[in-house]
């Protein structure tokens, strides 16, 4: 795998190959080859050679949490006592199954998380019963999602 200070050289047809997988993932690779004019086995080579450099990782169905009855997303900013607490806040937060994401952050805030519950009220007692319980955590703040607006990848 390359080093993050590398950048991957791509080409044209590594582009459209990635844009076809990004539109949809379960696209046939004899599509794709079609579609681009070249062969399957070079496009299967090609996606070796991505997933082998660190740009192409897994795949992967995604679950529509609404379905399940998840409908309501929020961000967390969490305030520690300490800078030292990250570690251990951040191994407490993994055991939380409703947060998807941790992020640490400049500003005020020391970490960042984004959680789903299944409503308001569940969302009030992760906070309390289980964030707002982690050792080192001094405060949080916390932003509901009412709608998300933009879901994309990067631009390739």
């Amino acid at each position: 795998m390359k080093s993050p200070k590398e950048k991957l050289k791509i080409d044209g047809i590594d582009k459209k190959i990635l844009r076809f997988l990004m539109a949809d993932a379960r696209k046939p690779v004899l599509e794709i080859a079609r579609n681009i004019g070249i062969s399957g086995a070079a496009i299967h080579q090609r996606l070796r050679k991505l997933e082998a450099s660190g740009l192409l990782v897994g795949s992967k169905f995604i679950v529509n949490a609404k379905v399940m009855g998840y409908t309501t997303m929020a961000y967390v900013g969490i305030y520690l006592d300490k800078a030292m607490s990250n570690p251990m806040a951040v191994k407490q937060l993994k055991k939380i199954p409703e947060v998807l994401e941790c992020h640490y952050t400049t500003g005020n805030w020391s970490i960042l998380v984004k959680i789903l519950c299944r409503d308001n009220e569940h969302l009030m007692q992760v906070l309390n019963n289980e964030i707002q319980q982690i050792e080192g955590v001094s405060r949080t703040e916390t932003f509901i999602s009412l709608a998300q607006q933009i879901d994309r990848q990067i631009t390739i």
